[in-house]
């Protein structure tokens, strides 16, 4: 059973607080949070990832980015991930995790999702795309596993 769910990316100001707050819209049962394997600490959301988001209907207001640590980790029943870079990243970090991590779009492709960071409007709006398109099958899948 699923209770908490962690959403990693690198800065945590784009991918990982859509990710995350997107899944809460469809999860409210659960903890959902997020972090970025190099975090620009502190920092709001991107205000283009924002944009995005808010033109889907979710809101990024209020996420400060935190950095990613095995413990913070430890302490979530499944981390999902953007991109199969960082599963590996968090791997090497902590192995004891290596079970709880799979792809934020695992049930929609499994290739990855792209790193809008600094990048125009348009290719934020795809990112978002995918995002909750990912949201939304994860969803289904642990809608299921919290019951």
């Amino acid at each position: 059973m699923f209770s908490s769910v962690l959403v990693v990316c690198v800065g945590n100001i784009c991918r990982s607080p859509a990710g995350e707050r997107f899944l809460r819209a469809r999860l409210p049962g659960l903890t959902i949070s997020s972090a970025g394997i190099g975090a620009l600490v502190g920092h709001a959301a991107d205000p283009t990832a924002s944009e995005a988001a808010a033109a889907r209907g979710v809101s990024l207001e209020g996420h400060v980015a935190r950095q990613f640590t095995p413990e913070l980790g430890a302490s979530h029943d499944l981390i999902l991930v953007m991109e199969p870079g960082h599963r590996a990243e968090i791997i090497r970090l902590a192995p004891q995790l290596s079970g709880k991590v799979m792809l934020f779009d695992q049930w929609t492709g499994a290739k990855g999702i792209a790193d809008p960071y600094r990048l125009s409007r348009d290719f934020h709006d795809r990112v978002i795309d995918q995002i909750a398109s990912a949201a939304d099958a994860w969803a289904g899948k642990l809608d299921r596993k919290t019951r």
